[in-house]
């Protein structure tokens, strides 16, 4: 067997690093590995890298077959977890459960689906529908663009925060449900009072979320940003946004939540189309089928909303999504 081959050090460096010997080489290789030797405890210790090594690539249909087992492996819970939520209403309906909760009146699934294969074929039912989905979107749209904006302005300026903050505080803690009657006599229109109803439950989360992420960047980023040069205008839109923008998303998926609750709520009161209004009519006109399937809509479309979000955090934030340590859940 070869002895291990030891590395002449300068003099100066000795004194810096413990001594760096070779490995014993092993049959075929061309070059010894670097090994780092205990030095005496007075020593400082300088980190040597190994050589890191070329990871395998792996085949295409392999990548391929794992990407499919994760899917369907999160597909098989998603059926699974909403399986059993529709079997245990099949079971408390068929069997009419009193027990505190009563299901004497409750339809089965079998009968709300029947009314929805009706409903949908009903043009005042689609109306529904869109009306709720347009209002959602305009009232989301301008709480977005005035949440974001504005909790730049009060994150990153301690002016703009003081004189503004104190008066939205103010307002942040009153429901939604609760500007109802002033916005009838705010707005002209009824339309126009539910979407302004829409952006009061959106706005405060986006706002704070967003005044959050700005107070958490990281002020290396700051200083290194104006080292370079850049102005307050390129600070907030090239540094602080991209830094703050996974706070952005979770108060825009907040929101949105919120959003939905204030648009049936508001709906329910004082609209005369949208499916909360479809909800508390059929409630009025006691066709109990129509009222569930009015709650599963909502379900529906405040997920596809909330997917949506996911997805443009996805475009928005790539970064977040490269596989590594942690990476890729």
């Amino acid at each position: 067997m070869s002895r291990p081959l030891e590395i002449q050090m300068p003099a100066a460096a000795k004194q810096y690093a413990p001594v760096v010997k070779a490995s014993t080489l092993a049959p075929g290789a061309k070059e010894p590995a670097l090994q780092a030797v205990d030095a005496p405890a007075s020593t400082p210790r300088v980190a040597v890298r190994a050589k890191p090594e070329v990871a395998e690539k792996l085949p295409a249909r392999e990548l391929f077959l794992m990407g499919a087992k994760k899917h369907s492996l999160a597909a098989l819970m998603t059926f699974l977890s909403i399986g059993a939520l529709v079997a245990f209403w099949y079971v408390a309906t068929l069997y009419k459960l009193d027990f505190y909760i009563r299901f004497n009146n409750i339809p089965t699934p079998g009968e709300v689906f029947t009314n929805m294969v009706e409903l949908m074929q009903n043009q005042r039912f689609q109306t529904n529908i869109w009306k709720s989905v347009v209002r959602i979107m305009q009232g989301f749209a301008m709480a977005t663009a005035l949440g974001v904006a504005l909790g730049l302005l009060c994150g990153r300026f301690t002016a703009i925060r003081g004189l503004m903050f104190p008066a939205l505080e103010v307002l942040r803690p009153i429901p939604a449900i609760a500007w109802v009657p002033i916005s009838i006599m705010l707005w002209p229109t009824t339309e126009s009072s539910i979407i302004f109803i829409t952006f009061i439950g959106a706005f405060f989360p986006i706002l704070i979320n967003t005044m959050a992420g700005v107070k958490g960047v990281d002020p290396v980023l700051l200083r290194a940003a104006k080292s370079l040069g850049a102005n307050e205008f390129t600070m907030l839109t090239k540094v602080i946004l991209p830094a703050a923008l996974p706070n952005v998303f979770t108060g825009l998926a907040v929101g949105m939540g919120v959003a939905w609750v204030s648009l049936i709520a508001a709906e329910m009161i004082s609209g005369q189309f949208g499916v909360g209004y479809f909800t508390w009519e059929a409630y009025s006109l006691i066709e109990y089928p129509n009222i569930v399937l009015g709650m599963i809509v909502i379900g529906v479309l405040g997920l596809l909303c909330s997917g949506g979000i996911v997805l443009l955090a996805r475009l928005l934030m790539p970064w977040q999504h490269i596989a590594g340590p942690g990476g890729g859940k």
